[in-house]
């Protein structure tokens, strides 16, 4: 249920028909926004040895296809509601998510981390670590192209799974009642509110999938942010809870800059010590991240004017970090907006002009809600002309930052080629 073009619901399917399954993908989107995705499938037209077909329904979704069947596969962000899985709980059918499949058949130690931010460059960082220490794992989860399914096949061998995991992930986690044995919790913000009615205790409770199953001997590692909440919403549990500092010890640095990224590093360092990894390599580990792909990524410099990639940042809490770090000059030119979430944007607005010099607006529902705060703003309908504008204001010494602080949802397909288009039309200045 829900094929997608992030590669992540390509792989997966795959994967079953490979394994002898019969596969149904079902779809809302036509065949013609799924094109590229369907390419990548064309071999399963027909059955061949070792390997069944798979079969379609796209643009829409069947009742019975959910009745007759003998599990149901559930892409992330199926609506809570929603009356196909309810068809097939209703038949006494399996509903599972990749993830949740992954832990079930792989009986490796895992690692998970969550968080409205961070959570990527804490897993990121953590991979880094791991990969320093010589350590053989996998990483899996909210990854980019990454089919949790596929990555069965890489477990012989393997000493650690490495998780990241938002909140629609959690819920097959919560379904199954399975927690990772070190769960990180980095940092809850309002976000998705569309989704979840608005309730921040409803989005607290998928998120705390990550601990609610741990056991004895299990860690949750946890980011003072996040303490207030779960003091509220997270009652007891069975691990051993430890809450990690804001600061690093005297002579540690972290390659990447801004005080959320001492914070981030700080639950990395925290993740790594529970599986053993001595001080020394994690040190210079931290040292040496460069960070990663669409988070405050460095792009490239031209004429004197500094690019970066934040195409992850889709809450205002997210720009707002970006902008303190890079901002303090009061020279960047910031490119935003997109469709909306429905979250508070008081606090970014009132941050703009303490950083912004100009600002650039990618159109959406999102903008139409802020673009009249905003002075020194133009709307514009494609990335190529946000980037040609950005330069068109800029000058030597200044920051162009994508930091859209709403969803991509409208003139891109997803917060990736957001990210994409940037830093393709950003690489072709001269």
């Amino acid at each position: 249920m829900g094929l997608g073009l992030l590669g992540r619901g390509v792989g997966d399917a795959a994967f079953l028909a490979e394994c002898g399954a019969e596969v149904l993908v079902t779809d809302l989107k036509p065949s013609t926004a799924l094109r590229p995705s369907l390419e990548k499938l064309r071999k399963f037209k027909k059955p061949a040895k070792g390997r069944a077909s798979i079969k379609y329904v796209l643009g829409k979704h069947r009742l019975e296809d959910f009745r007759n069947c003998d599990l149901v596969l559930k892409a992330a962000g199926v609506p809570l509601d929603s009356i196909y899985i309810r068809e097939a709980r209703k038949n006494k059918i399996p509903v599972e998510m990749s993830g949740n499949i992954f832990v079930k058949f792989s009986d490796l130690p895992m690692i998970g981390v969550t968080g409205t931010r961070g959570k990527s460059t804490v897993t990121h960082l953590l991979a880094h670590i791991l990969e320093s220490a010589g350590k053989k794992f996998i990483l899996g989860g909210n990854i980019r192209g990454v089919s949790n399914l596929q990555l069965l096949k890489k477990v012989k061998n393997t000493e650690t799974a490495l998780f990241e995991l938002d909140s629609w992930q959690l819920q097959g986690f919560g379904d199954s009642k399975i927690s990772p044995h070190i769960a990180v919790f980095t940092t809850f913000f309002p976000d998705h509110m569309g989704y979840y009615s608005k309730k921040m205790q409803n989005y607290f409770l998928d998120k705390a999938q990550i601990f609610k199953h741990q056991r004895e001997g299990d860690v949750l590692i946890m980011g003072s942010q996040v303490l207030p909440f779960f003091k509220k919403w997270g009652g007891k549990v069975k691990s051993r809870m430890i809450v990690t500092k804001t600061k690093l010890k005297k002579g540690w640095r972290v390659g990447i800059p801004g005080d959320h990224n001492i914070y981030n590093a700080a639950l990395a360092i925290e993740a790594a010590k529970r599986i053993g990894i001595k001080e020394e390599i994690i040190k210079k580990a931290v040292r040496n991240f460069q960070g990663t792909e669409g988070r405050m990524e460095f792009v490239r410099e031209v004429g004197g004017i500094k690019y970066y990639n934040d195409t992850t940042a889709t809450t205002p809490e997210a720009t707002i970090a970006a902008l303190r770090t890079l901002g303090k000059n009061k020279n960047v030119i910031l490119i935003a907006g997109g469709f909306d979430k429905g979250l508070n944007v008081d606090s970014l607005l009132t941050r703009i002009p303490k950083y912004c010099k100009n600002v650039v607006l990618l159109s959406g529902t999102g903008t139409e809600r802020i673009k009249n705060k905003i002075k020194k703003s133009i709307e514009v309908y494609s990335m190529e002309k946000a980037v040609s504008k950005a330069r068109e204001f800029s000058k030597r010494g200044d920051v162009v930052l994508l930091s859209p602080s709403f969803a991509s949802y409208g003139l891109f397909n997803n917060e990736y080629e957001r990210g994409d288009q940037f830093n393709k039309f950003v690489r072709k200045l001269k």
